[in-house]
């Protein structure tokens, strides 16, 4: 018997909408919601789902509108079931025949956790691919550096800032300050005399 239903709401990135999630899994009766902005390829570093599985006891269920929102690899999605199933929770997904409960239910979990693997594998391919041919083309850069060297020399031969101070007005770590400034000795002693 059902004690609980308990809503898990994900998107990969951070101007994705949850919206629909969430109102999907209230029309599902879910009363508590938990919702994150996290890739799915790893449950490291998802503190919402792991909120949620404390909760969870015996009995209760854990709802999801698709399965893929809960896990992209099949070894994920395998250890998440199973650990649910040792501590009596079942899993439900709103929009698929997902219900762990059943055994049709387990079939075709099993079936889609394939499919999720499968597509974020033939991603990854397709994007190595098309850095490949952006590379042989001569019209890939990498991503755009975070931090401007000449920006940190300038703020500290300009405007004497120092380091704490560049950092801060830059928004970056002072660590990375120092990468771009000459060493201290030379800074201190330009002549490298005594």
């Amino acid at each position: 018997m059902c004690q609980a239903l308990y809503g898990y709401a994900r998107v990969s990135t951070t101007d994705q909408d949850l919206s629909l999630q969430e109102a999907a899994l209230r029309a599902a009766g879910c009363q508590v919601i938990r919702a994150e902005k996290k890739t799915g390829t790893s449950r490291e570093g998802r503190a919402e789902l792991e909120l949620l599985l404390q909760f969870l006891r015996p009995g209760d269920t854990l709802v999801v509108t698709r399965i893929d929102r809960l896990a992209r690899s099949m070894k994920d999605l395998q250890d998440l079931v199973h650990e649910l199933k040792g501590r009596g929770v079942s899993l439900r997904a709103t929009e698929q025949p997902v219900d762990t409960s059943t055994a049709a239910g387990k079939a075709f979990l099993d079936m889609l956790g394939v499919f999720a693997e499968f597509e974020t594998n033939l991603r990854r391919e397709r994007q190595m691919e098309g850095i490949a041919a952006a590379k042989a083309r001569g019209v890939y850069k990498g991503r755009k550096p975070k931090i401007d060297p000449e920006e940190v020399r300038r703020l500290h031969a300009e405007e004497r800032l120092s380091p704490t101070a560049i950092a801060k007005r830059m928004g970056i770590a002072r660590s990375s300050v120092y990468r771009f400034l000459p060493p201290i000795d030379e800074l201190t002693n330009p002549e490298g005399s005594n």
